[in-house]
Order: C-alpha cells, then structure tokens, then sequence
C-alpha cells in the first residue's frame, strides 16, 4: 500500500499507509487528532532498477544537449555476407 504524507497544524507532517481508495484530503493527525491536509511530493523512486534509472537520467540529460553519434547503434561493420545459391536469386527483392 502506498504512503502518504500529511501536515498537522499542531504536531506538523506525518505519514499514514493506506489504500488508495481510502486517500481523502485531510487525515486526522495519530497524536492530537486533529485534520491535517494532504502534503503532495515528489514519488519515491528508490524503488528502480539501476538500469531503468539509468537510462532515465540519460533520457533527462539529452532533453536539451542530445548526444551526436557517428553510426547506427548495434549494427556491425562486417559486411553482409552474400550467397550463391541459385534459389536466392529468385526470391521477391524490396
């Protein structure tokens, strides 16, 4: 379940786990008692895999210096390796 954060005006933030139907805009504070409102942030994304934050961050970086690159990503510089059977040949072409 996910957490949320709320701001007593007495005893300041806390954070309640609750379900996502259950999410109002105010909660009563666990100390006083009293309604404090939703304080919205930023989402928690310790959670990622190393490599999905790392291609985020690339993604973030290149939004306005995007790398230049000399040739197409993941293609070999061998050639093609042609054949010399005779039932290519007749194969439809592009």
């Amino acid at each position: 379940m996910p957490t949320y954060s709320y701001r007593c005006p007495v005893c300041g933030p806390f954070d309640l786990v609750r379900r996502m139907a259950e999410v109002a805009g105010a909660a009563d504070c666990p100390d006083c008692g009293r309604a404090g409102p939703r304080v919205w942030g930023a989402p928690a994304l310790r959670g990622l895999d190393d490599r999905l934050r790392r291609a985020l961050d690339a993604g973030e970086r290149s939004a306005d210096r995007p790398d230049v690159v000399g040739a197409v990503p993941g293609r070999s510089r061998k050639a093609t390796p042609v054949t010399r059977d005779p039932r290519h040949a007749k194969l439809p072409r592009p």
